[in-house]
């Protein structure tokens, strides 16, 4: 398909109880739009028959296709092929959870479509509206990570950590070849990669349904905590390659 506007990346391991309400309510989403559009979940070698129950959508969304990891490689891996093989105007990477409704991207379009090239959901603007269903863990590290983050590496955002941000094509063709980390430090890297080369970036409320059943444990905590001295580092050493506004525009043409 050629000339598509919204692509929507979908990372997923193991969510064979929750990938299928996502897809419908992606389904009921573009029913309601003319927009072309491709939906692409990326199966990080899940065991409990994910991409079966993936395939089985085509019937109510035909520009669906499954990419399979051979083995698992992590959340960040697994968006980054997704976002290389997308080739809407705008690209969206969202949780298999569903944890924010694809129906909110119509207002990331928008920042897009105005002076910014990334997008990205959060739940610390006043306007946010969160239901959290996961362990208290996840709050008192996501807030005493949110200001080691905000210190060492992405200054001025209050969240970099949901899974519903919206890229520009040009942005996405330029960050993502840089992404070096593959789990869930990603988010901090992808951020930190488009802040260094210029790249304007838009923080938006978010509605936050975050359900239980999270692949998000305390040890991913710590390992993204790590992720971050690495991501400190390669900034630090210039590994982030700094993009001009003449290359910028050689990857959007």
């Amino acid at each position: 398909m050629d000339n598509i506007t919204l692509s929507v990346v979908i990372p997923a391991y193991n969510e064979a109880s929750r990938i299928g309400c996502t897809l419908e309510s992606i389904a009921q989403y573009f029913n309601s739009k003319d927009i072309s559009h491709e939906i692409i979940v990326v199966d990080d070698g899940s065991d409990d028959g994910t991409p079966d129950i993936v395939r089985a959508q085509r019937v109510s969304l035909p520009n669906l296709c499954v990419l399979e990891n051979e083995r698992n490689r992590g959340k960040g891996y697994s968006v980054n092929r997704g976002m290389l093989a997308a080739r809407g105007k705008y690209r969206l990477f969202m949780d298999a959870d569903n944890s924010v409704d694809i129906s909110q991207v119509d207002d990331f379009i928008k920042e897009i479509d105005g002076k910014y090239d990334v997008a990205i959901g959060s739940i610390r603007l006043k306007k946010s509206e969160v239901s959290e269903n996961s362990g208290w863990h996840r709050r008192v590290l996501g807030y005493g990570a949110k200001i080691i983050i905000g210190i060492l590496a992405v200054p001025g955002i209050k969240d970099t950590q949901r899974g519903f941000k919206l890229f520009s094509d040009s942005a996405a063709k330029a960050i993502f070849p840089l992404q070096t980390i593959e789990r869930f430090g990603f988010d901090i890297e992808i951020l930190v990669i488009a802040w260094v080369n210029g790249f304007k970036i838009k923080e938006l409320p978010v509605v936050w349904d975050n359900p239980a059943g999270s692949k998000v444990t305390l040890k991913s905590y710590f390992q993204t905590l790590r992720e971050l001295i690495k991501i400190t580092w390669n900034r630090a050493a210039r590994k982030y390659t700094l993009i001009s506004n003449t290359a910028q525009q050689k990857i959007s043409s």
